[in-house]
């Protein structure tokens, strides 16, 4: 049973009306098409039911009331945070040119229902960063699939012109780049450095003060001795020089690292002497013991790799300072034969739309353990069963095959033999299986280009969990927003929650 408390949009002003560009109607046309499709789906409607489900367990003790005005004013921020977040994924744009552009675009602003005749209030770069994580990434997944259902369902009442296909599924993994710069060992020192001595300027400007050099001398001296270090790989004796300048790294590091402790602890102890509040003490103090943290195994792998000229094993390796969820992940690819991030898996429909997805925290398993888990999601999350599966050579098994076998399912996977393959293609529905399947890569280049972002700046691998779901729905609606649409004479639908 739904809690919502039903409220109406204010009327908005009409729209201007522009010519001389084509790319802005067909823009202003696919908004409407999405907003349509948001309504008419019902996604908009189970999504502010979920977001009021969240805040009044977080809100409901025994002795509280809810107030009616606070939920509605709950609800329009949560239809607010949807469009918001759609938008912000389509556009590709950071929370502060997102405010910006809503400030200025009547379009814009009625596709996120700020549209007012008098005064319009838009969100501040803050409220759309809040908005980000409006719902988790778990219960994104539903809305997603609630879509796919109704498209396949409701077609006439979503004006499609056809039933969207959803009974084959066609499988790639790729790699989603984490917002690093390439892991250099003695490069992970001068980050180290450079916050640290960052987070000590801050203390010092709030008056807590130890007797040592100005932070910014150690983050030169340290810049220099990169210099240093880049210029010694040029020489004849460039092992023994990079030894050299590494040593130095490590001393001037183990000065800063002192500094930074002491500041530490006279932050701990003596913040009411500051303009900080305690949260914002505490804020300061996690981004010293980030780093403060981290630094010993920091040196450890510099002296063992450039000094010991050891090997440091990959999960061992600390790949950033910042990002310490980041995998090494190995494509064995031309001019990528390592990458820094997270797996992920894709799985879409034979008109493009992502029927499922998985971004992994750790290792990736082996490509033919995806299929049983994937096929499982997509059936449940669907309530339908799978008709034909694709992939490249790298999901081919016999237990695959035979669980397939047993499904009842298409096999279209590619085989590792080529034999096998060269048999195989001789089967018209095998061969065209096949070839839709080469497709999935350009599908992965348009998500990944078109809706994460290269590389995906979100930080901590829960956000970029969220912002590849927040992607796929964009993008499923997108997609959906220009296949052809049926005629019809239905009227708008309400503008309501």
């Amino acid at each position: 049973m739904s809690n919502l408390i039903p409220f109406t949009q204010p009327l908005p002003p009409r729209l201007p009306t522009i010519e001389g560009n084509v790319d802005y109607r067909e823009f202003q046309r696919q908004l409407q098409r999405i907003d349509f499709l948001l309504r008419a789906s019902n996604v908009e409607t189970q999504f502010i039911t979920l977001s009021v489900a969240r805040w009044l367990a977080q809100k409901s003790t025994p002795d509280s009331v809810i107030n009616p005005k606070q939920q509605v004013r709950f609800q329009a921020h949560s239809r607010c945070a949807l469009r918001c977040n759609i938008l912000r994924t389509l556009l590709q744009l950071g929370y502060r040119k997102l405010a910006v552009r809503l400030a200025d675009s009547p379009l814009l602003q009625r596709f996120c229902g700020l549209s007012r005749m008098d005064k319009i209030t838009v969100p501040s770069k803050s409220t759309l960063h809040r908005y980000e994580t409006w719902l988790p990434e778990d219960q994104m997944r539903p809305l997603i699939q609630q879509l796919l259902r109704e498209g396949r369902d409701q077609a006439p009442a979503l004006r499609l012109d056809e039933p969207l296909d959803l009974e084959a599924a066609f499988l790639d993994c790729t790699c989603v780049k984490a917002h690093i710069h390439f892991p250099v060992d003695w490069v992970l020192l001068r980050d180290a450095t450079r916050t640290l001595m960052q987070a000590t300027n801050l203390i010092r400007e709030q008056g807590l003060k130890h007797r040592m050099a100005e932070p910014a001398q150690f983050v030169k001296r340290m810049n220099q001795l990169c210099i240093k270090m880049t210029h010694a790989a040029r020489r004849p004796d460039s092992k023994k020089q990079r030894k050299k300048v590494l040593r130095e790294m490590k001393r001037l590091t183990q000065v800063v690292r002192a500094h930074a402790q002491r500041y530490r602890s006279l932050l701990d102890q003596q913040w009411e002497q500051t303009d900080w509040t305690r949260p914002q003490a505490e804020q300061v103090l996690r981004r010293l013991d980030n780093v403060l943290t981290q630094l010993p195994a920091a040196l450890h792998q510099a002296h063992e790799r450039i000094i010991g000229e050891r090997r440091v094993q990959n999960p061992d390796k600390i790949l950033s300072l910042y990002e310490p969820d980041v995998q090494v992940v190995v494509r064995h690819k031309a001019g990528a034969d390592v990458e820094f991030g997270h797996d992920l898996l894709l799985a879409e429909s034979v008109q493009g739309l992502i029927l499922d997805w998985e971004l992994f925290a750790d290792r990736v398993p082996a490509d033919p353990s995806l299929i049983k888990p994937c096929v499982q999601r997509i059936e449940k999350g669907l309530k339908q069963k799978l008709q034909g599966l694709g992939t490249d050579r790298g999901f081919d098994s016999a237990a695959n095959r035979q669980w397939l076998g047993q499904k009842k399912i298409f096999n279209g996977m590619c085989p590792r033999s080529p034999e096998n393959l060269g048999a195989r293609m001789t089967e018209l529905r095998f061969a065209a299986v096949q070839k839709r399947r080469s497709q999935t890569e350009g599908r992965i280049g348009i998500f990944k280009n078109n809706f994460l972002g290269r590389p995906l700046r979100a930080q901590g691998f829960a956000h970029r969990a969220l912002a590849v779901a927040w992607g796929v729905l964009t993008h499923d609606l997108w997609v959906m927003a220009r296949l052809p649409e049926a005629e019809s004479a239905s009227q708008e639908l309400p503008r309501a929650a």
